[in-house]
């Protein structure tokens, strides 16, 4: 036994050293201005850290250093996703999809809305609701008890609701399956095909929305330019 837990202890410290020079090499290549040499080094730690937001925050960096504005907006809209409080990641994602001639803040919302509803992470939100509802059953468990309904379990009850709206709506938002172009110009087509008209050509960097699939075609509505039509897929990347 003693020797199957230093076992594991040896390959998880390891595994942590691993890591740590990996995130080392991949920072100094950047620093040194290899870009697509520190890009293999970040995509092997997106490997070990899935959900790491500052992973895919130096992804986009790199792509952005590169000139990929698409597959860099997708990367920095992934950590936001994952931390939309982080200052760094908001700036670089607000910054790339201006360059894109996109916006992260909807017009006529103010920013600090816009900060408040995503100050908290679906995973964050969805915890918080969790909590919420259980203090929501112990202040019914006590009112039955005390026969007296407090204003402390009222103020509760209201912000469990709140809680609730807020994760459903954030959550319903990330069930789109938002992509981005990623190709230097995609064709908007009236159909799945070249044998289709193309009624615009959308640049590098727009954000779409997919809503359906048919072979190597994607029917998007591009609500930046009020469109809606068909794409390749190999010319977006999903978020």
């Amino acid at each position: 036994m003693k020797r199957l837990l230093l076992t594991l202890l040896l390959a998880l410290c390891t595994s942590v050293a691993a890591a740590q020079n990996g995130w080392t090499q991949a920072e100094e290549l950047y620093r040194q201005g290899k870009f697509s040499a520190a890009l293999s080094e970040y995509e092997n730690l997106l490997k070990t850290y899935p959900n790491n937001p500052f992973v895919y925050y130096n992804i986009g960096n790199c792509y952005f250093k590169m000139g990929s504005r698409g597959l860099a907006v997708a990367n920095y809209y992934r950590a936001f996703r994952l931390n939309p409080r982080q200052n760094d990641i908001r700036h670089n994602l607000a910054l790339a999809l201006e360059n894109s001639g996109e916006k992260l803040v909807p017009t006529g919302v103010p920013e600090v809305l816009h900060r408040m509803f995503f100050g908290l992470s679906t995973t964050e939100l969805q915890g918080l609701t969790y909590l919420l509802f259980w203090l929501v059953c112990i202040g019914i468990l006590v009112g039955l008890w005390r026969r007296k309904w407090s204003r402390l379990a009222t103020l509760i009850c209201v912000l469990a609701a709140l809680s609730t709206a807020w994760w459903l709506i954030r959550a319903q938002g990330e069930k789109e399956l938002l992509a981005v172009v990623a190709a230097p110009v995609a064709e908007v087509r009236s159909g799945p095909g070249t044998n289709f008209p193309a009624s615009a050509n959308i640049a590098q960097g727009h954000l779409v929305t997919i809503l359906d699939g048919k072979d190597t075609w994607y029917e998007v509505a591009i609500s930046s330019q009020g469109l809606k039509g068909w794409i390749e897929k190999d010319a977006v990347e999903k978020i």
